[in-house]
């Protein structure tokens, strides 16, 4: 059997004085896609903040590719995309400035940055400053750079948020797409996903709260 590209050992965090999981244990592979699920407040974007490298509060062991985290860290943090509450856009950027840095460090060119602009439905603002555009906008520059990535491992929470259902479904083929080429995804949505093979993991049930 081929050796995870993430293994999870005896995961515990807590906050403000709660337990959100304890003895948490899981491993995603190369093509899967892997769904966190619970209600508010049980850990999901603690857990992805953790995955991340942005959150040290916790115990257990994380493996990337079967070596411990902390010996690979900068390889870890180059085969990773990590997709979070905040968009992380520049207001006095426009959408091609914002994602200009990325783009380089994917090999991507403009003419990519305009390919990705348009898949997101931002086709014509590509040059209108950033400050000029609407929270989901924003939302949207950020979301092009899963048309530009490399990484191995994506790390989404809520990506579909601001999204409309058309491109919710465009968002699920990408994924499909990066899952079919060897990626790893691992995130979390309040949309029910239409995804063959899609594994969930449940907060809720581990903790004993459901």
């Amino acid at each position: 059997m081929a050796e995870p590209l993430l293994k999870v050992e005896n995961l515990y965090c807590e906050r403000d004085e709660r337990v959100l999981f304890d003895g948490l244990s899981f491993a995603v592979g190369a093509g899967e896609v892997l769904q966190i699920e619970g209600q508010n407040g049980s850990g999901k974007t603690t857990l992805l903040r953790i995955l991340g490298g942005l959150s040290r509060n916790y115990e257990g062991e994380l493996y990337w590719r079967g070596e411990p985290m902390a010996e690979v860290v900068d390889e870890y943090r180059q085969d990773l995309l990590y997709f979070g509450h905040l968009p992380g856009v520049k207001a006095t950027l426009t959408p091609q400035e914002n994602l200009g840095w990325y783009a380089a460090l994917q090999g991507a060119d403009l003419a990519s940055i305009d390919s990705a602009l348009q898949q997101v439905g931002l086709r014509g603002y590509e040059d209108v400053p950033c400050h000029m555009l609407s929270a989901g906008q924003h939302r949207r520059v950020s979301l092009a750079r899963l048309y530009l990535s490399q990484a191995a491992l994506w790390i989404l929470d809520e990506p579909f948020t601001a999204i409309d259902k058309k491109g919710v479904a465009q968002k699920e083929q990408l994924i499909l797409r990066h899952a079919a080429c060897g990626g790893t995804v691992i995130l979390t949505t309040h949309h029910e996903l239409q995804l063959d093979g899609l594994r969930r993991l449940n907060l809720d049930q581990l903790a004993g709260t459901s």
